[in-house]
C-alpha cells in the first residue's frame, strides 16, 4: 500500500504539461546521450533507481545516486530530465505526462487511444533530444474486458505509436504490474499478456517494463520467465517480496542470481531499483547496487 500511495502521489504531484519543457530539452541536446558514461560502473548491468523511493530534492538525490555508482534515475517528468543530465545521470525512464489515473487508464481501452497516442507522440521527440531512452506506458485496468479484447486493443494503439518511437530511437515501455496486492483490476498482470501484445506490435521500440517485484507476486518463476521472454523486455524494476522493501536476505528472491540471469541474456538496458527501504534509504540502495553487481 505504501508503494502504491507514494508512486501515485508523485503521479498527481502537479499539472505541468509535457510541453513546458519546450526548447529547454535541446539545450543539453545530444550530449545527454553520453551522461551515462560520466561515472564508470562495475559489472555487466547498468543500474538506476526510481526517484520516488528516495528523500531529498532532485539535485540532491541525483548527486547521491551518482556517487553510489548508479548510471540513471527512473520516473522523472520532462521538466526534470535536465536535472538528471546536469548531475551526470541519464533519466533511464521518463514520464510523458503528469495526468491523473496514469496507471488505470491504459491502451486496453480504445476510447483512450487518441489521448495516449498524442501524449507519447509529443513526448518522444523531447525524450530523444534529452537523451532519455525510455518512456513509460500502461496497459490499464481491466474494467470487465476480456484478455482477448485487451491484447487486441493494446496492440492496435501501440502500433500507432511505434513508427514515431522508431524514428526517434526512443522505446515505449509498457509496465507489468500485480493485481493481487498493489493494483487491483490491472489487466497487464502476467508476462504472457504483455508478450502477446508485444508480438502483435512487432516493434523494437515498443517493449515491456518487467517489474520483478510485481511478477514474483503474480507468477514467480522469474529467471525462467526472463530467459524465455527476453526479446520483449527493455527495462527492469526491482523490489523485495513481500512488502516492496530491500532486496537483501530479508525477502524471498535471490536478486544476485536474478541479476546474473539478466546479464547472461546480454541485456543492455537498465535495471532500476524501486523499493521503499525500511532503514536508511541510501544505505539500502548501496546494498542493492552491490547485490546486483554481476
Amino acid at each position: 500500500m505504501g508503494e502504491r500511495l507514494s508512486r501515485r502521489r508523485f503521479l498527481r504531484a502537479s499539472a505541468t504539461s509535457v510541453a513546458a519543457l519546450g526548447a529547454g530539452a535541446a539545450a543539453f541536446g545530444a550530449a545527454a546521450l553520453r551522461a551515462s558514461d560520466a561515472t564508470p560502473s562495475a559489472g555487466r548491468l547498468k543500474q538506476s533507481v526510481c526517484r520516488w523511493t528516495l528523500p531529498g530534492t532532485l539535485p540532491e538525490v541525483c548527486q547521491r545516486v551518482r556517487a553510489l555508482g548508479l548510471k540513471g534515475i527512473d520516473l522523472l517528468y520532462p521538466d526534470e530530465w535536465a536535472v538528471a543530465h546536469e548531475s551526470g545521470l541519464t533519466c533511464s525512464m521518463g514520464y510523458a505526462s503528469r495526468r491523473s489515473h496514469f496507471i488505470e487508464d491504459g491502451f486496453n481501452d480504445p476510447r483512450l487511444h487518441a489521448m495516449l497516442i498524442e501524449e507519447l507522440e509529443s513526448a518522444i521527440p523531447l525524450a530523444a533530444k534529452s537523451g532519455v531512452p525510455n518512456l513509460i506506458a500502461m496497459f490499464g485496468n481491466r474494467r470487465g474486458g476480456s484478455d482477448t479484447e485487451g491484447i487486441a486493443n493494446c496492440a492496435a494503439g501501440l502500433k500507432k505509436v511505434a513508427p514515431v518511437a522508431q524514428a526517434h530511437g526512443v522505446t515505449v515501455c509498457v509496465e507489468l504490474l500485480n493485481s493481487k496486492v498493489d493494483h487491483p483490476d490491472y489487466q497487464g498482470d502476467h508476462t504472457m499478456f504483455g508478450a502477446a501484445v508485444m508480438e502483435k506490435v512487432g516493434s523494437p521500440r515498443v517493449k515491456l517494463l518487467y517489474d520483478i517485484y510485481h511478477m514474483q507476486i503474480m507468477e514467480g518463476d522469474v529467471i525462467r520467465t526472463i530467459r524465455d521472454h527476453r526479446q520483449w523486455i527493455a527495462h527492469f524494476h526491482t523490489g523485495g517480496v513481500p512488502g516492496r522493501h530491500e532486496i537483501d536476505g530479508t525477502q524471498e528472491l535471490n536478486y544476485h542470481a536474478v541479476a546474473g540471469a539478466i546479464a547472461d541474456t546480454g541485456f543492455q538496458g537498465y535495471v532500476s531499483h524501486e523499493f521503499k527501504a525500511t532503514g536508511e534509504p541510501y544505505e539500502a540502495l548501496a546494498e542493492a547496487y552491490r547485490i546486483c553487481l554481476v
